[in-house]
């Protein structure tokens, strides 16, 4: 039997190589704006919050301009839009073995519902996905809300669940709804700050993802988690 019966991913950054058209974005409508220009880290931190939130923690001092700063983001993106955004390396064979080994898959996003409905559409990933929660179904991450109400639509205790995702976001999301969670290095954080949230593991791959999701073996799991910290 497998570990999980349900597996949550995030979008940005976890299934779509999408960090550094984001960070890109929000980098040129702030200097279109001609306020400060986030650096590409502040930039990668808000990742993962509804559009609104992010610009808006992004840029604190500048909120009588939000809803300038969130048209010009929506403008940039359509603009980088005209070339797909890659999925990350062996996304697909591995939603594929999952689904088959009888795990339930699910995402957990901030994007809105009409971005991630065209994303799992362009993809061809929705047929793999039983529910689909974003930023316009539920609080903001880190609020659990997300994930509490894919349990609680799936039917799927806390113990059976795991959140996959790439930014200290999706760790403190798991953490606050009390599931388990699974890091990748390749998106906004390094392993090591999603480290701080406790994770089983941090993977480098999804070949290495499957690996940890579909092995019947604690002792596997425990040689994952004692991994140093690169």
């Amino acid at each position: 039997m497998n570990r999980f019966k349900l597996a949550i991913f995030d979008w940005d950054g976890t299934v779509m190589d999408s960090v550094p058209k984001i960070v890109t974005c929000l980098r040129n409508t702030a200097r279109d704006l001609g306020i400060p220009v986030p650096s590409e880290q502040q930039a990668k931190d808000v990742i993962g919050l509804s559009l609104t939130k992010a610009t808006e923690v992004l840029f604190p001092a500048y909120l009588h301009l939000n809803d300038e700063l969130v048209a010009g983001y929506k403008a940039q993106y359509r603009e980088l839009d005209v070339t797909p955004t890659p999925l990350f390396a062996d996304v697909e064979p591995v939603l594929t073995q999952l689904r088959d080994a009888g795990i339930e898959l699910a995402v957990a996003t901030g994007k809105g519902r009409e971005g991630i409905d065209r994303l799992l559409h362009e993809s061809g990933l929705g047929k793999y996905f039983m529910n689909v929660k974003c930023s316009d179904d539920a609080m903001s991450k880190p609020s659990p809300d997300m994930l509490e109400q894919i349990l609680h639509e799936q039917g799927i205790t806390k113990s059976d669940a795991v959140m996959i995702g790439d930014s200290q976001l999706d760790m403190a999301m798991a953490n606050a709804a009390g599931i388990a969670c699974i890091g990748v290095s390749f998106g906004a954080h390094s392993k090591a700050q999603l480290q701080q949230h406790a994770p089983i593991t941090v993977v480098d791959s999804y070949l290495q993802l499957l690996s940890v999701l579909t092995s019947h073996a604690e002792e596997s799991v425990h040689q994952h988690q004692t991994q140093p910290v690169l």
